[in-house]
């Protein structure tokens, strides 16, 4: 069984989580996520391979940004925001909000829950 364990709230570090949101679509995974909602794996959408999309969902786990919730065979992921706004206030709405502006990130879209 694969491990899904994020870090916790105190081994985030802006290192790790600015390296993490520096690839677009990572960031579009986050814009995404960032209404709060939790979403199925299957739910995210982007233009590349399913491996691809799974090793960018990793990569924000470690790095403190997502926790995914398994149940049975499916996986589910949410933004950590309230975590992320507590340790590094203001951040996150600006990253968000400079990605939306620049149109970076918007190639990752939510398929419609089946």
């Amino acid at each position: 069984m694969p491990d899904h364990t994020s870090p916790a709230d105190t081994e985030i570090t802006l290192p790790r989580l600015l390296g993490a949101l520096s690839d677009p679509t990572r960031l579009g995974i986050v814009r995404v996520l960032s209404d709060g909602a939790e979403r199925g794996w299957g739910q995210l959408c982007a233009p590349v391979a399913k491996s691809t999309l799974s090793h960018h969902l990793k990569t924000l786990r470690e790095a403190g940004v997502t926790r995914t919730r398994q149940e049975g065979t499916r996986c589910y992921v949410t933004l950590r925001r309230e975590v992320l706004d507590a340790r590094f206030p203001g951040l996150l709405p600006a990253l968000l909000s400079a990605a939306v502006a620049d149109h970076v990130g918007e190639h990752v879209t939510e398929r419609e829950a089946t």
